[in-house]
């Protein structure tokens, strides 16, 4: 149990928020599901990606869309690998890591823009809802969120979920090769996601004309005023002055 909740510190867990113990007592389904992963000045370390089974047309689209995502991230952008769970009842989450905190709100628009983004077929983003940070007992189904192992998510599109505890050596051994994500590598995927899911949106759009397509493909030619009217029109909030400068540059 101690090496799991170090592994679950290391990633997710801003200092001084929750202590190794209430984690231990989760993990043996003895405390609350749900967690604030977040500082008293709301900044959190954990950013949840939900890829709900309802909706899907395919049996396994949720999964498909993650195993995309979670592609995207490591070789568009970077990322290190991130941990994937099953949420206990609705399907997976794709956890990504920071190493610093950034503001919740920021955590949230960036699972927001990444759907937007790979995903613009979608009708409308999933809701922004806490999502319990596994090993825990969903108190709803009696049933277990946990991570998982990548190769085998597939196995568990029709039933997201384990009818009992997981080992927690299992779930350490799973969080182990996860990495955790540095700032100027997050401001930079934050900003290339922003102009992306604008040019993605308008592309699916039904109806769009050809030079409406073109133009937010030419995103990185318009001006800074361009951008932002963009991202409102798609009811997204730009937060370009909120970005880390790049030390490498």
């Amino acid at each position: 149990m101690d090496k799991l909740i170090a592994e679950l510190m290391r990633l997710f867990v801003p200092a001084g928020t929750l202590s190794p113990e209430l984690l231990a007592r989760r993990a043996l389904g003895q405390a609350p599901q749900t967690l604030d992963l977040t500082t008293p000045d709301g900044q959190t370390r954990a950013i949840a990606v939900a890829f709900d089974k309802g909706g899907d047309s395919g049996e396994a689209g949720h999964w498909t869309r993650l195993c995309a995502a979670a592609k995207a991230l490591q070789t568009e952008h970077g990322f290190p690998a991130p941990a994937v769970s099953v949420s206990g009842g609705r399907g997976y989450t794709l956890w990504i890591a920071l190493e610093a905190p950034v503001p919740a709100a920021q955590a949230q628009a960036f699972a927001r823009l990444l759907r937007r983004s790979y995903f613009p077929e979608l009708a409308a983003d999933a809701p922004d809802e806490a999502t319990a940070l596994p090993p825990c007992l969903d108190p709803g189904s009696g049933r277990w969120a946990a991570f998982i192992h990548p190769g085998m998510g597939a196995s568990f599109a029709e039933e997201p979920w384990l009818e009992m505890a997981p080992p927690p050596l299992a779930q350490a051994a799973f969080l182990e090769e996860v990495g955790c994500v540095g700032p100027a590598l997050f401001a930079r995927a934050l900003a290339a996601l922003q102009p992306a899911a604008v040019a993605s949106a308008v592309e699916a759009a039904p109806g769009a004309r050809p030079a409406e397509a073109s133009r937010a493909l030419l995103l990185s030619e318009a001006t800074l005023e361009d951008i932002v009217r963009h991202l409102h029109a798609r009811n997204i909030e730009p937060t370009f002055r909120h970005l880390l400068p790049d030390p490498e540059r």
